[in-house]
C-alpha cells in the first residue's frame, strides 16, 4: 500500500509541475510560477538531463528570473525539446504501472478506494 501511495503522490506532483508551466490558466485558475521561483519541477530536471550544452545553457541563464522574456526562453527550451510529448508518454506509463500495482496489493486493502483516487488525477487539468 505505501508503494501505490508513493506513486500516486509523485505522479500528482509531477503533473502539477507540468500544469504549472503549459496548463491552461483558465482551467487550472493559476498563473504558473515554477520558473520564475527556480522550483526543481520535474520540467527542469528532465530538460538538465537530456539538454544540449547550448539548451542546458539557455535555460541556466534564464531559470530562476521573473523577467517575461527569460521565462518564454525556458519554456521554449522545454517545448523544443518535446518535454509535453514526454510527459504524455510519463503519464500513461505511471497511470498503467500504479494501476498494476493496485491489482497486485493485497486483497484485504481498499482497491476500489486507490483506483478512485488514481482516476480523479488522471488526465487532471487543473
Amino acid at each position: 500500500m505505501e508503494k501505490v501511495t508513493l506513486e500516486i503522490g509523485h505522479f500528482f506532483q509531477v503533473q502539477d509541475d507540468y500544469l504549472d508551466c503549459f496548463g491552461d490558466t483558465e482551467v487550472t485558475g493559476k498563473i504558473g510560477t515554477d520558473i520564475q521561483d527556480c522550483k526543481c519541477s520535474w520540467l527542469f530536471v528532465t530538460a538538465l538531463e537530456k539538454a544540449t550544452p547550448v539548451q542546458r545553457e539557455v535555460i541556466l541563464a534564464n531559470y530562476g528570473q521573473d523577467e517575461e522574456s527569460k521565462i518564454t526562453a525556458v519554456k521554449n527550451i522545454y517545448l523544443e525539446m518535446g518535454l509535453p510529448d514526454l510527459y504524455q508518454k510519463y503519464e500513461e506509463e505511471s497511470y498503467n504501472l500504479i494501476t498494476t500495482h493496485i491489482q497486485q496489493m493485497s486483497p484485504a486493502l481498499p482497491k476500489r478506494l486507490f483506483n478512485e483516487m488514481l482516476a480523479k488525477i488522471y488526465h487532471r487539468s487543473c
